[in-house]
């Protein structure tokens, strides 16, 4: 099975992520650790992605593409991944359906987090993530079971984001309904388009997903 998942940031697609790879089975792909983990191997891809980086500059969506197309390629992608924050434009989408296309794969579901703008602010910046492990909490909605404890390691360190501010928030906000929103119409069209409410608790979200891609198998 192969899945994207869709929302404007905040909407809890990182906490989502996680979730689904562990209940149905889906290695979740980020596209930020799968370019520092090539560039760390020393990959061609990485070679090119590291010019980019290192002079400040944007990694081309070709770039991007060929690092997935590498990663999905090994033995633990084989049941299905997961993809995180990838595509954001409507060009990088066209890319990614024609490189599947060339694997023979095809997109079982996109699945979207609907979620009002208005709630965002408060959920981003109230979250943060255990330090080792990178799980997710919030201030209000997700708190670990023993305070300033990870539910999943144990570790007592946490951090914050440094761009979680309103100002900046607006600002990705605005990115994400001039970018990445056209591709809701695009997906709706092949008929892979799955909307899910993410104004409701976190597990409630959690169980649409399952759901709907429960029922895709």
């Amino acid at each position: 099975m192969i899945v994207i998942l869709l929302g404007p940031p905040g909407a809890g697609k990182g906490t989502q992520a996680q979730r689904i790879e562990k209940m149905q089975g889906l290695v979740q792909l980020s596209t930020g650790d799968m370019l520092r983990a090539a560039v760390i191997a020393n990959t061609e891809v990485g070679k090119k992605a590291k010019g980019f980086m290192e002079a400040g500059r944007l990694v081309t969506d070709k770039i991007v593409i060929k690092i997935i197309e590498d990663r999905i390629q090994e033995g633990d992608c084989k049941k299905g991944f997961l993809l995180d924050g990838f595509p954001r434009t409507l060009t990088q989408a066209k890319a990614l359906d024609n490189m599947l296309d060339q694997k023979s794969l095809k997109l079982d579901a996109v699945v979207e987090i609907q979620v009002d703008d208005r709630d965002l602010v408060d959920r981003i910046i109230g979250r943060y993530t255990c330090t080792n492990c990178n799980q997710g909490y919030h201030g209000e909605n997700l708190k670990p079971k023993v305070d300033g404890v990870c539910d999943d390691c144990g570790s007592t360190n946490f951090k914050r984001r440094v761009d979680d501010n309103q100002e900046t928030v607006s600002s990705r906000l605005e990115a994400y309904h001039c970018q990445t929103a056209p591709l809701l119409p695009y997906y709706e069209e092949q008929g892979v388009l799955k909307v899910v409410n993410g104004m409701v608790d976190i597990d409630d979200v959690s169980v649409q997903i399952n759901d709907v891609l429960s029922s895709l198998n």
